[in-house]
């Protein structure tokens, strides 16, 4: 079984100023907010589906590698954290192939397959020296995509944003790590300093953060989603599968404002699947709001930099603060 390099998980975390790693968001991750993550030291990203149509993935591409660029010679001692493009590989994608070709023309650093990764898209980025990452929600899962040959591992645990986990962080973690050394994230909750410091703990070597960044300034969310983010907390959220076809997370007051019980949520049995859509009800990104269950530290909308600055200093104190024990 491929198990992955320690060395590629090192040389990842130096030049971070956080080992952090941010989750593409279905609409609201932008290519300024991928951007300002990077300025800011940790790992960008953005889904590809973001970009209605493939040529406006190419022009994002283009304004993403001249805005990172122009940072870079400002800031030759603080160079941008390299950055990801998610790709669906989901039969319902018609555009995987097309967007692939774009990614592979501007070299991205990183791309993160999620549902499965095929041979063609890890040999098309190991072609040009690129990164893939898959994230998994079992350890059955990640053993699959290692055996592809990807080279590092997303564990997407309880309480994530989105296409949600189930298993608990410690016994995914654990799981994983058995056999796992290559670079590895954990998704799930992380909202400040401490749980990040937690992720490192468990074995992890990036922590994979999301949610936190639907409340900033450059995130494509409405006023009314990021005022949500600020007032709710982890019993705010439900996992359904009636909007997609397998479980995420939604607000639920968000559900509720769209005058449906959700208590009452029932899945069609014949509904269908479309990736491409975020799942079979497009609504339930744009109008019935997901989010993780970690929401209940941020408490406030910021831009993205104030957000991170803040996570820096508490990660600093949370690991002077176990120094005395």
């Amino acid at each position: 079984m491929h198990k992955g390099s320690r060395e590629l998980a090192h040389s990842l975390r130096r030049g971070l100023r956080l080992p952090v790693f941010a989750g593409p968001m279905f609409i609201a991750s932008t290519a300024k907010l991928l951007v300002e993550q990077c300025k800011a030291g940790i790992i960008g990203s953005l889904p590809a589906l973001n970009l209605r149509s493939t040529a406006l993935l190419d022009q994002a591409l283009t304004e993403i590698r001249a805005e990172l660029a122009a940072h870079d010679a400002g800031h030759p001692g603080k160079p941008a954290a390299p950055y990801a493009i998610n790709i669906v590989a989901h039969k319902s994608n018609d555009r995987v192939a097309a967007d692939l070709e774009v990614i592979v023309a501007h070299r991205v650093p990183i791309v993160i397959v999620s549902l499965a990764a095929p041979a063609e898209i890890v040999d098309a980025i190991h072609g040009y020296g690129g990164l893939v990452f898959n994230d998994v929600i079992n350890n059955r899962h990640a053993v699959r995509c290692a055996e592809s040959g990807v080279d590092g591992l997303i564990a997407v645990a309880a309480g994530a944003g989105g296409h949600t986990g189930n298993i608990s962080p410690f016994a995914l973690m654990q799981e994983i790590r058995a056999w796992w050394d290559g670079p590895l994230a954990l998704s799930g909750c992380i909202a400040n300093g401490r749980s990040v410091l937690a992720a490192e703990v468990l074995g992890a070597d990036l922590a994979y953060i999301g949610s936190p960044f639907l409340a900033s300034e450059e995130a494509n969310t409405q006023q009314g989603f990021k005022d949500m983010i600020v007032a709710c907390g982890a019993s705010d959220i439900v996992v359904t599968n009636c909007f997609t076809g397998v479980p995420a997370t939604f607000l639920r007051p968000s559900i509720e404002a769209n005058g449906l019980d959700p208590k009452a949520l029932v899945r069609a049995p014949d509904a269908e699947i479309n990736i491409k859509d975020g799942g079979s009800n497009a609504k339930a990104w744009r109008d019935i709001w997901s989010a993780g269950q970690g929401i209940g530290a941020i408490d406030r909308s910021e831009k993205a930099s104030e957000f991170i600055g803040r996570l820096a200093r508490d990660y600093e104190q949370a690991k002077q603060g176990l120094a005395g024990y």
